[in-house]
């Protein structure tokens, strides 16, 4: 037997073929049991910024892009149960943010700088930031 034809065999029968399991999943809708705390960032450098959101390993999107002198406010939602910030999609489906970033337009990703969120952004109520070039690298604080 050929082994083009013993392969394909091979793996169907391997325990491998049962390693995905496909079922529901309940995506949470609407802002109920969360708290608005919006997100400023302003961009104090004379390049534009790209701001992005990781959602997941595999899915990020643009949240904002900040031309100099200017600022962006962007809605965040935070569970206080879990501790996670949300972003509302259009269908107003919770999208978890894993990780924030800004970089420079053009170049975003080789330029960007994570912008931290935590439980204390939750309990003033706001979070803002100030973006701009120090040295060799962008900073936002």
């Amino acid at each position: 037997m050929k082994i083009r034809y013993a392969l394909p065999v091979m793996l169907a029968l391997s325990s491998f073929a049962n390693a995905v399991e496909l079922h529901h999943v309940t995506v949470r809708t609407g802002t109920d049991g969360l708290d608005m705390v919006p997100l400023t960032i302003s961009n104090a450098g004379s390049e534009g910024l790209s701001c992005n959101a990781d959602f997941a390993h595999w899915y990020s999107a643009g949240i904002a892009t900040v031309e100099p002198g200017k600022s962006a406010r962007i809605e965040l939602w935070f569970d206080a149960k879990t501790g996670t910030f949300t972003i509302l999609n259009d269908k107003r489906e919770n999208l978890p943010v894993e990780r924030l970033w800004c970089g420079l337009a053009g170049r975003a990703y080789a330029t960007r700088v994570q912008v931290t969120l935590d439980r204390t952004d939750a309990a003033k109520g706001e979070r803002a930031v100030s973006c701009a070039m120090a040295q060799d690298s962008l900073v936002c604080r």
